[in-house]
């Protein structure tokens, strides 16, 4: 997740004057719903194969692991990169104009 974050929210040869703000505000919701859906797709498939291997279905505990792994680092980062934005948000707002 995190190397889709570097360099795919925006190409790095355009210059800022090129982009209009309702362009960067379109690409950015889209990277936002891309990422939540994929954090969404791994926390869905740690669920199912935790499940598979509670019923006692032919499932490999290496695999549930891995997937319950990814999907909670997944959701740490999440967690945390909200955390940030709301951190940068609170900090602009006690500026003074």
């Amino acid at each position: 997740m995190i190397n889709r974050v570097q360099g795919t929210l925006f190409p790095t040869n355009v210059s800022s004057s090129q982009t209009k703000p309702a362009e960067a505000q379109q690409a950015f919701a889209d990277f936002l719903k891309k990422a939540i859906n994929q954090l969404n797709e791994e926390q869905v498939s740690s669920d199912m194969l935790t499940t598979k291997l509670a019923k006692g279905e032919n499932v490999d505990l290496h695999q549930v692991m891995i997937a319950s792994q990814k999907a909670s680092i997944s959701l740490q980062l999440a967690v945390e990169v909200r955390n940030k934005v709301i951190e940068a948000y609170q900090e602009i707002m006690r500026m003074q104009v």
